[in-house]
């Protein structure tokens, strides 16, 4: 017997392969699709395999003259049954091994050419990425150039004692705002310029048309709260022509009262004690054609929350388009407490900052960080006891010099 096995297109082309060539007996023994593999798979379509036997005693021939009588064979072939034959399996394992084996060699020579285009694309993704990490590298050079500058002035800022989040957050909000191999000047320039934009314009006492307003002076002991009064009184007076009154309703304390009265005589403007919100009812009507009236508060603890109250109760007896609140702090109090103060006073009212004692620290970190902080106006500094001397604006480019110009 003589069995091969022919492929086509389809499976009536490949039965007329075999009928071609074994001849109109030839017996059809087995059908299979065959997929196409590896990269071949993407350009071939899958074909027909048919395994077709004769009798070797019978001729092979090829058989053209009667197409009809061959297309009625295959006909009757694909619709017949297929019996097993034992005599016939060594002979079509051999055949199987055979084309098992070509078709082996295929599959290694495509994985071959895969394995290649593998290579050489992952040489090329290797070689683009050694291409992205020089470049970054070459910025990272050309960043690295103002570092030792930025350095040297976040040292600056925070041995003033500015806050090293606030330190950080102006120099990260310049970087870009010069180029990488700027010098030193033009850095600080930007520092500088970004430190005075932060702090803001400080804003002072300005009078009312026609109407009084009254001014109240708030903050912890010992701060110079009288002192302060006494030289804004001063300034106000004498630079500015104003009809000024005082009050105090620092009771707990009667060298306040008479430190203060004092001052008025010498001042020579009214000065009246009160001792509770009620009698600023009738202060008010006693002033009322005063341009200014100067309140100041007892200096009471920000933890006791019954004498912020007692405060708080004060302030609303006047209305509020017609006030004005300074929270007065010293420039010595350690940065830890001043947060607390500032938060403890932040729940009674809105108000600016006067800092005091500027005379008396090298230090000025802690009017930044409490401006940051608070996001409240900066005002008036003193720096010396002298009356009216010794009081002035906040000088925010002053501030902004000695941030940046060390303790020397």
């Amino acid at each position: 017997m003589i069995i091969k096995k022919f492929q086509a297109g389809t499976e009536t082309e490949a039965i007329m392969l075999a009928k071609d060539e074994l001849g109109k007996d030839a017996i059809v023994m087995n059908i299979k699709t065959v997929s196409p593999k590896g990269i071949y798979k993407l350009f071939r379509k899958a074909s027909v395999e048919i395994t077709a036997a004769i009798d070797d005693t019978v001729t092979p021939k090829k058989d053209t003259a009667n197409q009809d009588t061959m297309k009625q064979d295959i006909t009757k072939t694909e619709k017949s049954s297929f019996k097993f034959n034992p005599n016939i399996i060594y002979e079509s394992s051999l055949t199987g091994i055979e084309n098992e084996n070509k078709l082996t060699e295929d599959t290694d020579e495509t994985s071959a050419i895969e394995k290649k285009l593998n290579n050489l694309q992952n040489l090329l993704e290797r070689q683009l990425n050694e291409k992205k990490m020089e470049e970054k590298t070459e910025i990272k050079k050309e960043e690295d150039k103002n570092l030792p500058y930025v350095q040297l002035i976040y040292n600056q800022l925070v041995r003033n004692e500015m806050d090293e989040k606030y330190a950080n957050q102006i120099l990260s909000e310049i970087e870009n705002k010069f180029k990488k191999d700027a010098s030193i000047d033009n850095v600080l320039a930007n520092v500088y310029q970004k430190i005075i934009l932060k702090l803001g314009q400080p804003k002072t006492i300005e009078l009312l048309d026609n109407q009084t307003k009254y001014i109240f002076f708030i903050g912890p002991t010992g701060v110079g709260k009288t002192t302060t009064i006494a030289k804004i009184a001063s300034n106000l007076k004498l630079n500015k022509k104003a009809k000024v009154a005082m009050l105090t309703s620092d009771t707990y304390r009667i060298a306040a009262v008479e430190q203060l009265r004092t001052y008025a005589n010498i001042l020579g403007v009214p000065m009246k004690v009160i001792y509770s919100e009620d009698e600023i009812k009738d202060a008010k009507e006693e002033f009322k054609d005063y341009d200014v009236v100067l309140i100041d508060t007892a200096g009471r603890s920000h933890k006791n929350r019954e004498q912020r109250d007692d405060i708080e109760r004060l302030i609303q007896s006047a209305d509020i388009e017609e006030r004005e609140i300074y929270l007065v702090l010293s420039a010595t109090t350690k940065y830890k407490d001043l947060i607390k103060i500032t938060e403890s006073y932040s729940e009674i009212t809105n108000y600016r900052l006067i800092f005091t004692k500027l005379d008396e620290t090298i230090s000025v970190g802690n009017i930044f960080n409490i401006k940051m902080l608070t996001n409240a106006d900066l005002s008036y500094a003193t720096y010396g006891q002298n009356v009216p001397d010794d009081i002035g604006k906040i000088d925010t480019q002053e501030t902004a010099k000695k941030l940046l110009g060390g303790n020397d």
